[in-house]
């Protein structure tokens, strides 16, 4: 195995030890302990997935599609355990773009020129 991929595989580590991480992993247990939460999230990531697959696919979304999403985040926006789990889901997310950024950095220099 390639050095880098071992210190990748070390990051993966670092990561789950992480603030961020952990606080994500307490806010989508607590969520999970909401069923009706839990099944209407479930579902707005089933919604998500096939919207994209859709969209990368060159197909276009129809307007009541577009509706029944917003209606459904807006649903599932009710619940203080998805508003939750989204804020911890952002600041994990930043996190990642930080590093992100560090990892990507020489590429970055190279084309700066």
């Amino acid at each position: 195995m390639l050095a880098i991929q071992d210190t990748a595989e070390q990051l993966q580590q670092e990561l789950r030890q992480t603030e961020e991480f952990m606080a994500l992993q307490a806010a989508y247990g607590a969520m999970k302990q909401n069923e009706l939460a839990f099944a209407l999230f479930k579902n707005f990531q089933e919604m998500n997935f096939s919207l994209q697959q859709k969209q990368m696919q060159g197909q276009e979304i129809s307007e009541d599609e577009i509706k029944k999403a917003q209606d459904l985040a807006e649903k599932i926006g009710n619940y203080p355990e998805v508003r939750t789990l989204m804020e911890k889901e952002q600041a994990l997310s930043h996190l990642i773009d930080e590093l992100n950024k560090t990892i990507t950095g020489p590429v970055q220099g190279l084309y700066a020129d």
